[in-house]
């Protein structure tokens, strides 16, 4: 006669929690692979549309947009954010100030990308250019700082992340719009600041994470199941012998 399905205490003790724990994740992994598939697909909409005039006030949710705006530059400050990597190369950013010309918040512009000379010093590049410009354009919020990155240093114009309020200060403007504007490239490439810096890297390797923790899952469970079947048969077997 067969006999009924008994689980083991431990094995059971360590199976539940441990269950609980692989589908969480797995569960958590597909919320992220729909947080992660809804960003970047707003953020292959915003990089599609033709540039728009930037608002003169700015919600929460504006971010990779293709913009243009108009005003003058304040060529007296240039913050320079090191550790730019461009082509493989070392340099540093540029960003300006822009003063608008229709009374909105001032807009920081990075400019582009400076190599680094011979010496470790960013290379001689070109000023703004003088009087009213459009700029265009993609508005990007500011990432915070990285818990790796140093802080910056204002007082010896060594940025290592955008800081809008910081800069604003720096240069005695009342604030600063909430996104940079990071200027698109120029036609002659070979003239620094090298604009059209924006960079989207966003790998999406939710689904195959959520794959693994409920493979893992699968596993714990047919191992267990294997176990006390095994465990069935050899007490089965014990008494006929």
């Amino acid at each position: 006669m067969a006999s009924r399905f008994r689980p083991e205490l431990w094995p059971t003790v360590f199976l539940v929690p441990a269950l609980a724990l692989m589908l969480g994740l797995g569960i958590w992994q597909l919320e992220r692979l729909a947080w992660k598939t809804d960003l970047i697909d707003r953020i292959e909409r915003g990089l599609a549309t033709p540039p728009a005039p930037l608002p003169a006030e700015v919600d929460p949710g504006f971010d990779y947009r293709h913009v243009t705006v108009t005003g003058r530059f304040d060529a007296s400050h240039a913050f320079r954010l090191l550790a730019r990597v461009h082509d493989g190369a070392a340099g540093i950013q540029v960003v300006t100030p822009l003063i608008r010309d229709d009374g909105g918040p001032a807009v920081m512009v990075n400019r582009g990308w400076v190599p680094l000379g011979p010496d470790g010093k960013p290379a001689a590049y070109d000023p703004p250019p003088a009087g009213t410009v459009t700029v265009e354009g993609v508005a990007r919020r500011p990432l915070p700082q990285g818990w790796m990155q140093p802080d910056n240093s204002p007082a010896t114009n060594e940025w290592f992340w955008v800081d809008l309020p910081a800069m604003a200060g720096a240069a005695g403007l009342g604030g600063a719009a909430p996104v940079v504007v990071e200027q698109a490239a120029g036609p002659d490439r070979a003239r620094a600041p090298i604009g059209g810096q924006t960079q989207v890297d966003l790998p999406n390797d939710h689904l195959q994470y959520a794959i693994t923790w409920f493979g893992f899952a699968a596993i714990l469970v047919a191992i267990y199941l294997l176990h006390h079947l095994r465990r069935g048969r050899a007490a089965r077997k014990g008494p006929e012998s």
